[in-house]
């Protein structure tokens, strides 16, 4: 990598002779145009997004980094790394590499080059231990971006769902093993996705990748338009000989992980399940017929294939797609039959809940295989741990739904731990030394998170009350509590408060201020994304299937799994647990409060 000049620009923010907007943006303009995507303000490392591939990584620039100090090379992710993993060991003290930025800024791909970097730089003895660990670590990355990633406006490969990866260290400064946290995972995707972005790669991987004998025992057909949860990206697709290359990458890196193939069929069919789930459509039927609620099935033949896909008996599919089964007062069961706005919510919820289980499934597996094994302490030494943090970016999109309120609220966490790590610390740091300083204002956006984090009167807590309130509470009622509880909050607004405001709708917007600009938030979906309902007959259906589908259906259920010597847990086999009684069931709340990261963090 070439040296830096002064034509350059300053590859240090802290140097420049004034710190303001203008020569900020200046400088960080002028070292792009001249290549240099990379600038640091003291120990933060600036990236800007190229969107192109340069000659900044590989071996030969890993080897000019390696041993050297922060300072010594040209700013760059591989001295950040070399940082962090030098004070690590030096100090046996855990460190952390926090990765935050708008959606699009590159935040997967930062994550992904310093764990290439960790790789690259430990295990000179070449314990075969090390190098499994190294490969699950690198490979663990491309089956969770098939799962985890989608394509978006702003990014062809945007990670929908937040990801807190541990790497453990043994007292020489080599991997030993790891553990993936995955958190918010973009579910609501599966269902429906903005114009000009797509579903989740996995399902295009499958139907552009399989064999062709394959595809006709799962079914499908190669077109993603054919399909009603991924016709809305089919035209978006790369060309096929691009999804059959990456197609084989997953497959590779999952064998490489430990995935059996009778797990990766398994992965197959479930997948498969959803996209023939989602193209069950329901009609109302006349007269009073034998058809349940005087409801049907428009295509039936659907139906035998999730039956089939998901080793369980038809007729009962049929009647959890078509009824529901409910507690009366004397807490007799009946049997109720859905309406078709209903029957497509339900089936809706079964697809969104079964690919949520695959993909935590996914993750757990890979974390069986990265765990550290037969570590004792007292004979090892302690382990070491960097951790990498690669969030959601900030959204701003034009119609903003709930899925942009929880990430913007982990961003504003994260800000907020910022905030206090790098900015109030250091200050109280130079006070409490008696150094002469010139105290610096900064924004402390601890307001905004108290607006939605606030028990009782916050946005989540409001939200969470009408979710559990008695009769039928709408979006528009929940927010018109919005509006009484933070009428005079000055970071939160909408039409109702502000009638001249033509940008928001009269019962639809609210607009929250936060610390990387306005956002617009549509209620509409609100309550039901936070409930996220899962009725009890589906769970109940999976849950007493015929078969294991994670040993391609070799167990009976209830019965130990032979491979891990413990109860199966492949998704929508048992994890699906059934309430002991329809009246006992509960809406689950989505809980986004980001305690967990502050927890992690401190």
């Amino acid at each position: 990598m070439d040296e830096e000049g002064p034509d350059c620009g300053k590859p240090d923010f802290v140097l420049l002779d004034q710190v303001t907007m203008e020569d900020f943006m200046e400088n960080l303009k002028l070292r792009f145009e001249k290549g240099r995507i990379y600038t640091y303000i003291g120990e933060v490392l600036v990236s800007v997004n190229p969107y192109q591939e340069l000659p900044l990584y590989g071996p030969e620039a890993i080897a000019k980094y390696q041993g050297r100090e922060l300072y010594e090379r040209p700013p760059h992710l591989y001295a950040v790394a070399n940082a962090v993993y030098g004070a690590m060991k030096r100090r046996s003290r855990d460190t952390c590499i926090v990765i935050s930025g708008e959606s699009g800024a590159g935040k997967t791909e930062a994550s992904k080059h310093i764990m290439q970097y960790i790789a690259a730089v430990t295990n000179p003895s070449q314990r075969a231990e090390v190098d499994r660990v190294k490969d699950v670590l690198l490979k663990s990355t491309c089956v969770l971006e098939a799962f985890g990633n989608a394509r978006t406006n702003r990014n062809h490969n945007s990670s929908r769902f937040g990801k807190y990866m541990d790497i453990n260290f043994d007292f020489k400064g080599d991997p030993i093993g790891g553990h993936i946290h995955s958190y918010l995972l973009e579910k609501s995707r599966v269902l429906k996705q903005h114009v000009g972005e797509r579903n989740f790669h996995a399902f295009y991987q499958v139907l552009r990748g399989c064999e062709d004998a394959e595809l006709r025992n799962l079914h499908l057909q190669r077109n993603p338009a054919v399909y009603n949860f991924t016709r809305q990206g089919a035209g978006l697709s790369a060309l096929e000989s691009d999804e059959r290359s990456h197609y084989l990458a997953v497959m590779e890196a999952m064998r490489v992980i430990g995935f059996s193939a009778e797990e990766v069929g398994s992965v197959h069919r479930i997948l498969a399940a959803i996209l023939h789930l989602g193209n069950i459509e329901f009609v109302e039927t006349e007269g009073a017929g034998p058809e349940q609620g005087h409801l049907a099935v428009a295509e039936e033949l659907l139906v035998d294939h999730v039956a089939e896909l998901t080793a369980t008996p038809r007729d009962l599919v049929l009647r959890c797609l078509l009824s529901r089964t409910v507690a009366s007062g004397g807490r007799e069961l009946i049997e109720k039959g859905h309406t078709a706005a209903e029957a497509s919510y339900a089936r809706d919820a079964c697809a969104k809940a079964v690919y949520q289980r695959l993909f935590e499934w996914v993750v757990n597996r890979i974390n069986g295989v990265m765990e550290t094994r037969g570590r004792d302490p007292r004979r090892d030494g302690k382990d070491t741990v960097i951790g990498v943090l690669d969030i959601y970016g900030f959204e701003v999109f034009p119609v903003n739904s709930f899925e942009q309120f929880c990430i913007n609220y982990c961003n504003e966490k994260l800000q907020q731990l910022f905030i206090q790590l790098i900015l109030k610390q250091e200050q109280e740091e130079y006070e409490r030394e008696g150094i002469t300083w010139q105290s610096v204002d900064y924004f402390n956006n601890a307001t905004i998170v108290e607006l939605v984090e606030r028990p009782h009167r916050g946005v989540l807590a409001v939200l969470d009350e009408a979710c559990s309130a008695a009769g039928t509470i709408t979006d528009r009622i929940f927010l018109q509590s919005l509006d009484t509880h933070h009428r005079h909050h000055p970071h939160y607004t909408s039409r109702q408060l502000c009638p001249t405001d033509k940008t928001m709708e009269f019962g639809r917007d609210f607009r929250i201020k936060h610390y990387a600009g306005d956002v617009t938030y549509s209620v509409e979906g609100f309550i039901d994304k936070n409930r996220d309902h899962l009725f009890q007959d589906f769970k109940r259906l999976m849950y007493n299937r015929s078969s294991c589908l994670c040993l391609a259906g070799k167990l009976g259920p209830h019965r130990l799994c032979t491979s891990r010597g413990r109860w199966c847990s492949f998704p929508v086999c048992c994890e699906l647990h059934p309430h002991p009684h329809p009246s006992q069931e509960e809406p689950t709340t989505v809980q986004v409060k980001m305690s967990w990261v502050r927890l992690r963090l401190e």
